[in-house]
Parts: structure tokens; C-alpha cells; sequence
């Protein structure tokens, strides 16, 4: 298939722009918010709904601080220390996920002081409203024609303009200048969209539905997304400023991956140790 070109603006009025992968980001904090008042009003939050506003509004903040500076230090370091304004400019594309959840962390930890609640209370709450912000930022990458996959022969494998994505063709898969397609990708984002999105937010709605031990939701969040993207980072091209890290196949999303399985597979067998519910 060959892979649909989008505008990365949706709308364009002089100098202003509404882009799609900022509309994305918005759609992810619309549907956390309304989440987060339908369960507290069903009384399964820590607090009640006229605090979810605050919890957006810290989890924004650590989204956007966390995945940048996150970006920066885990796969473009070399750039900030030649160039240490970068990290301002956003607007020249990268986040990342970890340094996204690191941020959070930090976030929900002052909001849980602040208003003197556990913190795995907290995140235990958050955790499955996260999921479908993350469906809507994979397909904001999709739409931005990035993060793709490795070549493949599969049917629905895509092919993608060269011109426009010189890192892609030159750097990452090392074609001949002047090469006008890619050969069929992985399209990697979708791959993302419906594991660490749609699959991931059934998981983790289902299993916080009823009362649970405090932490076990958060590491079943922590375990299914290093999975996940574990197992998916197989398919999808490295950074072409890092590549592989070990054995010709090891990516910083796996290293970075490692210690969130560990660490929900510990909350989990933790939880599971304790008789007190959430």
C-alpha cells in the first residue's frame, strides 16, 4: 500500500496553525478528563470530580516537560550538549514516552502531596486513563508519516514517499539518494495505536473496575506497556543517531522498557502480598 500523504495542518489561519498531532494531544487529555469525572463520580477515585481538572492540568504539564527533556536525554544528548537550546524547540519534533511517564510521575507525586493522598492511590487512578492518549498520539505519528517500521513483505506493509523524509531513506534504511519510495514498512504506529492504546485501555479498564489491592493497577499498567513495546520495538527502525544498542537488535525503547517491566511485575506481586484494597 502506498502510504496517504496528510497535511500536517488541519486548519491554517495566517501565521496560526491547528496541527493534527497537537489536536491528537488534545483529544488524549479530553478523553482522560472525562474518564476521570465519570469514575469519580462513581466514587472510584481518591478525590472527588471537581479535582480531576487538577489532575489533568499536572499530568499535562509532566506529559509535555517530562517528554521533551525525556527525549532529549535518551536519544538526542549529543545534539542538546552542541546545541543546549534545543530543548526549547519543540516545535522541530520529539518526545518520549519514558521521559512523558517520568514527568507524570514527578507531577502525581506533588498533586498527591498537595491534596495528602497516597501516591499508588493516585497513579492507580491515572493508569487507565492514560491508554487513549496514547492510541491518539500513535495516530498523530501516523499522520505525521514517523516512527516507522522495519521493511517488510506483509500485504498491508506501506510505501512512503522519499522526498519529504530524508533521515527515513538516507539515515535509517540507507537507500540511494534519489530514491522515490520506500519498500513496504511496518506501520509501526497502528502496531502501537492498537496494543499500548485501544488493547491496553480494555486491559486496564477491566481490571479497575473493582476494588484491587493499592499498586496493583499501576503495575499491571507498568508490566503491559513493557511489553508491549518491547515486543514491538522489534519491528520498528531505531534512531538513526543511536541505531542498536547490543546484539544488532537491542533499542533504547527496549532498554528503557526493561526497568517498567520490573518494576510492575515487583508492585504487582507486592499488591498481591497485602489484604488492603484501593
Amino acid at each position: 500500500m502506498l502510504y496517504p500523504e496528510f497535511d500536517p495542518a488541519l486548519i491554517e489561519i495566517g501565521p496560526l496553525a491547528l496541527r493534527w498531532y497537537g489536536l491528537m494531544y488534545l483529544l488524549g487529555f479530553a478523553a482522560a478528563w472525562w474518564l476521570g469525572r465519570s469514575r469519580a463520580r462513581e466514587g472510584l477515585a481518591p478525590f472527588g470530580p471537581q479535582r480531576v481538572e487538577d489532575l489533568i492540568f499536572y499530568g499535562a504539564l509532566g506529559v509535555i516537560l517530562g517528554g521533551r527533556v525525556g527525549y532529549i536525554l535518551f536519544y538526542d544528548v549529543a545534539r542538546w550538549l552542541h546545541d543546549p537550546l534545543v530543548l526549547l524547540r519543540v516545535w522541530e519534533g520529539g518526545m518520549s514516552f519514558h521521559g512523558g511517564l517520568l514527568g507524570v510521575l514527578v507531577a502525581m507525586l506533588l498533586l498527591a502531596r498537595r491534596e495528602r493522598i497516597r501516591f499508588l492511590a493516585l497513579t492507580d487512578f491515572v493508569a487507565p486513563l492514560v491508554p487513549l492518549g496514547l492510541l491518539t498520539g500513535r495516530i498523530g505519528n501516523f499522520i505525521n508519516g514517523e516512527l516507522w517500521g522495519a521493511p517488510t513483505q506483509l500485504p498491508w506493509g506501506m510505501q512512503v514517499a522519499c522526498a519529504p523524509r530524508p533521515d527515513l531513506c538516507l539515515n535509517k534504511l540507507g537507500l540511494e539518494p534519489g530514491t522515490a519510495l520506500t519498500p513496504p514498512l511496518h506501520p509501526n504506529q497502528l502496531y502501537e495505536a492498537a496494543l499500548e492504546g485501544a488493547v491496553l485501555f480494555a486491559l486496564l479498564w477491566w481490571f479497575s473496575s473493582r476494588p484491587r489491592a493499592v499498586g496493583r493497577v499501576s503495575g499491571l499498567f507498568l508490566l503491559a506497556y513493557g511489553v508491549f513495546r518491547f515486543t514491538i520495538e522489534f519491528v520498528r527502525i531505531p534512531d538513526s543517531q543511536l541505531g542498536y544498542l547490543a546484539f544488532d537488535w537491542l533499542t533504547m525503547g527496549q532498554l528503557l522498557s526493561l526497568p517498567m517491566i520490573a518494576l510492575g511485575l515487583f508492585l504487582l506481586v507486592r499488591a498481591g502480598s497485602r489484604k488492603e484494597e484501593t
